[in-house]
């Protein structure tokens, strides 16, 4: 007798589980360890999604602190460089000359 397919020598029944209690437990616990895997798969990830943001607000925090604490050492720079003296750090906002861009 052929298989399913055609095939020589294979039984069309072999591996057929014929009692449905025993596939339905069989399954049912796989099922639920598969389950129970995604849900740790998930609380894991739920946690490095709550971290990703946390860190990612701290570093905009420290991005808007730096910011500001370059504002007020380029202030204190302003105020503190004598007339016809150079400034060390040029203002972001105002023109710079050819040479400060670097130009040729």
């Amino acid at each position: 007798m052929s298989g399913p397919n055609g095939d020589p020598n294979i039984p069309s029944d072999d591996g057929i589980i014929e009692d449905e209690d025993e596939f339905n437990e069989e399954g049912n616990t796989e099922y639920a360890a598969i389950n129970t895997m995604l849900d740790q798969i998930n609380s894991c990830l739920d946690d490095l999604e709550e971290r990703n943001d946390s860190l990612n607000g701290k570093l905009h925090e420290l991005l808007e602190s730096n910011r500001q604490a370059r504002q007020e050492f380029r202030g204190q720079l302003t105020t503190a460089t004598p007339p016809g003296e150079e400034k060390l750090f040029p203002d972001q906002d105002s023109p710079a000359t050819e040479g400060e861009k670097g130009g040729e």
